[in-house]
This record gives structure tokens, sequence and C-alpha cells, in this order.
């Protein structure tokens, strides 16, 4: 009989119980400042993050969605236009786009690394293309070198959608610092995670990122006056003192998460399972560890049954959603994706977590197959 051992895809409740000294006295310090919204922790967080990041600036707004949308607004993008990316992601990512008014196009990935194919963008781009979103999707830098001559030759804006790439590095270089701007996400479980909701933006061009302060707080100049229209999305203190305790771990964390990818590489029965490559010169983040299995409906309720909480990130595109019907691509225009939404599998991964834990996935993994 199979032992049956709980383990979560994330388990933020160890995180906090590692961290409570320093998280607690950080939010005791906000609630007695009596400070609460575009304070001094969140100005600290955007130089600390920004810097972090290789970038000249930091803007911090309410979640990751806002941080794209408000990230093509800022170089651009609105009604009319279209933006290029990939329907193999987070909703959250078309979301975005269709904010700003524009229409997103979407173009299919690469079957290894499950991001944007560069060689694909050409054939998007139109008179009404503004701008290209490449997803750096579950912690794997995407091909940025071609994408950004290709956005350079057309005059195109890039923004990163770094969502899932909290740490990752392209080319020995922090993702986020490569395009006109990058759109981050401090959702809990991401790898680095607020107690809520929260984005930022960050930047090296001065006029994007005051472009940017202005829209995330009703484009106020000054105080009730809107310069242009903007919302209200801002990043609360608290949350900015929690990130800023949790920046500090970032590292240590993601490199915790390299270390049991390895682990599960080495135990994993590949002939069973396509697992998880590392393409190019670039430094996984490993947000997730995804494995392609044909068996994936069969294997991930058998997981759960176990106790191990494998989840599907993500079981359908974007494009054969009921609610983006209108796009006009139906099954069989994006081979690639519709075949890695059938098959891709997330094994449970966090920096809390035990090697004997992983083992135990593996080994569930394995009875299934024998």
């Amino acid at each position: 009989m199979d032992l049956i051992v709980s383990i979560p895809m994330v388990d933020l409740v160890e995180q906090y119980r590692r961290l409570q000294t320093d998280i607690d006295a950080a939010v005791s310090r906000v609630l007695a400042s009596g400070w609460y919204l575009l304070g001094e922790e969140t100005r600290a967080f955007e130089a600390e993050f920004a810097a972090y990041g290789g970038a000249q600036y930091g803007v911090a707004v309410a979640s990751g969605t806002d941080a794209l949308a408000l990230a093509l607004r800022a170089v651009g993008v609105g009604p009319g236009d279209e933006v290029i990316t990939v329907s193999h992601t987070a909703v959250a990512t078309v979301v975005a786009v269709e904010q700003t008014g524009a229409r997103p196009v979407l173009v299919d990935i690469d079957p290894v690394t499950f991001t944007m194919q560069p060689d694909l963008l050409v054939g998007a781009i139109s008179a009404r293309t503004r701008a290209i979103v490449p997803v750096h999707l579950y912690g794997h830098p995407a091909e940025l070198d071609p994408i950004l001559a290709l956005a350079r030759q057309h005059q195109l804006a890039v923004i990163e959608d770094c969502a899932q790439a909290h740490g990752a590095r392209y080319r020995g270089q922090p993702v986020g610092s490569f395009g006109d701007a990058a759109a981050f996400s401090f959702y809990p479980t991401k790898n680095l995670g607020a107690a809520g909701d929260g984005g930022m933006v960050v930047t090296n061009q001065p006029d994007v990122a005051e472009r940017l302060r202005l829209l995330r707080q009703y484009g106020w100049v000054k105080r009730y006056i809107s310069q242009v229209r903007g919302i209200n999305s801002r990043l609360d203190e608290m949350q900015a003192a929690i990130l800023r305790v949790k920046l500090r771990y970032l590292d240590q964390w993601n490199e915790r998460r390299r270390e049991l990818a390895a682990v599960y590489t080495t135990l994993l029965p590949q002939p069973h399972l396509a697992l998880p490559q590392v393409v190019g010169n670039v430094g996984h983040a490993y947000h997730l560890y995804v494995v392609r299995v044909k068996e994936r409906e069969a294997l991930l309720m058998y997981l759960r049954e176990r106790g191990v909480g494998a989840q599907v990130h993500y079981p359908m595109p974007v494009h054969l959603q009921p609610a983006y019907a209108d796009l006009g691509l139906g099954s069989g225009s994006l081979l690639e994706t519709e075949r890695a939404a059938a098959e891709v599998l997330s094994l449970p991964l966090y920096p809390e977590m035990s090697e004997e834990a992983v083992t135990h996935v593996v080994e569930a993994i394995r009875r299934f197959f024998a």
C-alpha cells in the first residue's frame, strides 16, 4: 500500500514561519507609521528591487496584471494597436494587453522552453503592431536576442513579462533589464511573493518611469489634478515592507529551487516523462518544475490521491478559451501550444521543500508507471 504524505505545491505557511520575526517587525513598523500607501517602504522597495534586477527605475503597482498593462500604456500602446505575445501563458498576459485597448496577436511556442518562437514574429507583424511581449514562462527566459533585434528593426517596444522569472538571467544579465520595460508579479506563490497582490514595472528609461508614476495614480501630477487618464494601482506599504524582507532571500531561494530541480531531473523516469531543459546561456529561476507526460490526467489524479499537490499550468491555451473565441484562432492554429497544454504537469517545488519530499514525489511517479 502506498504511503500517503501531504506534499503541497507550495508551502507559504512554512515560509512565513521561517521569516516570522522579521516579517512581523516590518508589518508593525508600517502600522506604527500611520502611512499606508506610497510611502517610504514603497520607495525603498522600488529602488531595491530595480537595483536587484539591473534596472534604474522601479514603479510599484497593485498587481502583475496592472504592471503589464501600465507598462504597455507607458510606451504608447493604446486602442487600435496590436501586441504580439503567446497563448501558452497565464491569461493575465492577454488581459493586460486588452486593458490597453490593443488587440493581442498570439504566436506559437518552442516545445522545449515553452517560450515564444522568435522566427514566427515576422509573420505576425502588421502595420498596427506596436509591441512584443515575450513571457519568461516557468522561470526559463525567452530567447531575447532575436526578439530584440526584430523589434529594433521594426521600431517596436518590447515589454518583458517576468511574472514567473524573478532572478532568472539571460546571457548573465537579469531578465527584465533588456526591453523597454518589464512587468513583475508578487502574487503570493511567486519566487518573490507578497502576502496578497502586488506588482512592479522596472525600466531604464526615465520617461517611461515618469509616465508610469502618473498612470498608477489617476494621472496626478499634483494631488487631484489629472494630467493624463490613469487608474488606481498602488502597492500598499505593508506589502512593500514584507517584500523588502523577502528580497534578501531571493537568490538563496532560487538556488534551492535549482538544487531541488536537479534532484528531480536525476531521479525521474525519463522514458515516461519529458523533463525541463535549460536552453542557451540562461539562468533558470525554476518558478515551476514542469514535465510533459502523455498520461497527464491519469498521473495527476494518481498523485493527488497520494497527497502530492501537482497542478497544471496551463490546461487550456488562451486562444481556445471561450472568452477569447473572437481572436479567430481555432483548434490546430498553434500546434505546439496546444500539445503543451495537453501534456504539461507541474510538480511541487518550493525553497522550503525537503529532498525527502522530492524523493517521495518521484517514487509515486515511478509506481504509477510500474
